[in-house]
């Protein structure tokens, strides 16, 4: 059985676990590491991208984590994960891994109380409409060639990238009992 690890150092991860756990996969806490030893796959939560990268950097995780992606392990970061695989962001902090070929703007669509639920269709997503939670969300203001946008609104906002073995969500699916972003993750994994 495939393991997929999540980072663990802050933001929503326990809600992560609980979607994985439905789908009785097998799951590592990451907080340093050797957490990353044996894993087939990794999720990047959403929280607090500035606190997440320095605790990352505080663990030793960034370089670990870039190398596990670079050679081929599936990744998924939902918001502040989105925020923190991109190759460059708007604002200067946090830095990013500069993992996936997006540009991101942190909370795009406003603070805490401009936090709000929309139907998103996803068309790689079986089953209609998917409810997304936004909250201080990020917006991907450009993306590279090989990056394939999966959601999108109809201003052209962009809510969803894949770029091969790499996801990334600006909403939260780990908030939802809404389980097909997860196994679409798990499908990545297992398929990789």
């Amino acid at each position: 059985m495939k393991k997929i690890g999540i980072l663990a150092v802050q933001g929503d991860f326990a809600e992560h676990i609980q979607s994985l756990n439905k789908l009785k996969v097998e799951i590592e806490e990451v907080r340093l590491p050797e957490h990353l030893n044996d894993l087939d796959g990794l999720i990047i939560p959403g929280g607090e991208s500035t606190s997440q990268s320095r605790l990352m950097d505080i663990y030793g995780l960034n370089t670990p984590v870039i190398e596990n992606v670079r050679n081929g392990m599936p990744v998924w970061g939902t918001c502040a994960g989105m925020i923190l695989l991109a190759g460059k962001l708007v604002e200067p902090h946090p830095v990013p891994l500069g993992l996936m070929d997006t540009e991101i703007q942190r909370n795009a669509y406003g603070r805490q109380v401009d936090s709000f639920e929309a139907d998103v269709s996803v068309p790689c997503l079986s089953g209609g409409n998917f409810r997304a939670i936004f909250i201080r969300a990020p917006k991907v203001v450009s993306v590279g060639s090989g990056v394939e946008a999966l959601s999108w609104s109809s201003d052209g906002d962009i809510f969803a990238v894949r770029q091969g073995h790499m996801l990334a969500t600006s909403f939260h699916p780990e908030l939802t009992n809404d389980l097909r972003f997860h196994e679409y993750f798990v499908d990545m994994v297992n398929s990789s």
